[in-house]
């Protein structure tokens, strides 16, 4: 549908970062990775990420969406818009968009879009609060726009105006590769400023006009650590009022982080201090409380998380997890199970109403239905060069503070006898044992005590 250059050479100084500023995180995203997921949910399909400081961990992050150009040195955003030569055949529409403006969504690209189908060169604007030192959109008496004019070149009538330039256009690319070559550098700075194009775009008779977003917080670009809260917290105001218009409730909006890549049903009750980061899926009428972390996660419906981290899993409907347990590392909980406190899954399969209730860890594992672990157990999956896996087939009783020497298979409807260290296979239907017989002696415990 369209190309688009994104602006992402810069440092970023004011972040005193090690980091490529486009790099730094909004709701756990990286800045340019918002950047590009609402010029792709806006149509477009061709992207030309312009790199510069810490360029190639940018490539690294995005990579095969988008294709790249270096700017070295950077010599300004004109300059910049230049490197992406690739783009000097293509046809359409070309929107350069700044990597540091995370905040714009598809809605407005795709308004931005339309707006500018009848011009040569459309500029995004907005009208915010306090219009600072912007440069300030003029338009004639019928709304039509005929310049920008830099604040420190204004009048005072045109001090007066709210409308301003965001910095973001949508040009004609064939005109665009024509007369970028009219841009120089005769400023201070001895840069190339993509504003220029106005300018000329207006010299050669071209139609330009101006497109005002609805809301002009949208529009923040980001240049140090306190506008990075800033559009962390309005895009997490944004977010949460979005869910709770559909049914969910959120006890404490202002502390509860919701990725924007996430979906939660309806009836679902969320406590203060949680948060959702990736792509996280949870069903109809959950609870998920205080202190719990999910990431790349799907919970089914009528599941209760309690104060638990999970990450890179899958829990069925009607399972409870927690408090402070922890699932991570590609886990499948199936329907109905109990993983109780301070449980640790890893890379392991639950079947159907099977009970983990505490104190537990079990790593690398295939559990089947209704099994049922006592406190205490551990599966030994590492021998210090390999991980090994655990088979518990269905209907297995696991013994409180028993170990399971992996690889090992327990078999269905198994009973493993608490504190035993189970090295080998247990059949169907038997009992593994494994310790040492209890053996008393008389009297020890008086003559210690008198000692």
């Amino acid at each position: 549908m369209g190309n688009a250059i994104i602006l992402a050479a810069g440092k970023g100084t004011r972040m005193v970062s090690e980091h490529a500023k486009v790099m730094q995180k909004v709701l756990g995203e990286p800045m340019i990775g918002h950047v590009c997921d609402n010029l792709e949910e806006a149509g477009i399909d061709r992207i030309v990420t312009v790199i510069g400081y810490k360029g190639e961990e940018v490539r690294e992050y995005l990579g095969n969406r988008s294709s790249y150009a270096l700017q070295e040195p950077q010599l300004g955003t004109g300059h910049a818009v230049m490197m992406a030569e690739e783009l000097k055949n293509e046809t359409g529409k070309t929107l350069i968009v700044s990597g540091d403006c995370p905040l714009i969504s598809a809605e407005t690209y795709k308004e931005f879009l339309k707006a500018s189908e009848e011009a040569d060169l459309c500029v995004l604007t907005m009208v915010p609060e306090d219009p600072k030192a912007y440069g300030r959109i003029v338009r004639d008496e019928n709304g039509a726009f005929l310049r920008i004019t830099e604040y420190k070149d204004c009048n005072k009538e045109e001090k007066k105006i709210r409308e301003v330039n965001a910095g973001i256009y949508c040009v004609e690319n064939s005109l665009l590769w024509e007369y970028l070559k009219e841009i120089n550098n005769e400023n201070a700075q001895k840069e190339y400023y993509v504003t220029d194009l106005v300018g000329i775009f207006l010299a050669h008779g071209k139609k330009v006009s101006a497109y005002a977003a609805k809301d002009a917080d949208e529009m923040m670009g980001i240049n140090d650590r306190k506008a990075l809260a800033e559009a962390n917290e309005w895009l997490k105001r944004k977010i949460n009022a979005k869910w709770m218009a559909k049914g969910v409730t959120i006890y404490d909006p202002a502390h509860t982080y919701i990725s924007k890549d996430a979906k939660i049903g309806k009836d679902t009750e969320i406590y203060p201090n949680t948060t959702l980061e990736g792509n996280v899926t949870i069903g109809e009428n959950c609870v998920i409380t205080s202190g719990t972390y999910l990431r790349d996660t799907t919970i089914g419906d009528h599941c209760t998380i309690d104060a638990s981290e999970i990450t890179d899993s899958e829990i069925a409907e009607e399972t409870t997890v927690g408090p402070h347990s922890h699932l991570r590392n590609g886990c499948k909980i199936g329907a109905k199970c109990r993983i109780g406190n301070y449980v640790e899954l890893k890379n392991t399969t639950f079947g159907y109403n099977t009970k983990c209730a505490h104190l537990t860890y079990v790593g690398d594992a295939v559990v089947g239905s209704k099994v049922n672990f006592g406190c205490g157990v551990v599966t030994v999956n590492y021998d210090g060069k390999h991980k090994y896996r655990t088979v518990i087939e269905d209907g297995a009783f696991i013994g409180s503070n028993v170990n399971l020497i992996a690889p090992v298979h327990i078999g269905k409807n198994a009973l493993l006898a608490a504190g035993s260290t189970i090295t080998e296979d247990v059949p169907d239907g038997d009992m593994g044992i494994a310790r040492v017989r209890q053996s008393n002696k008389e009297g020890y415990g008086s003559k210690y005590l008198k000692k």
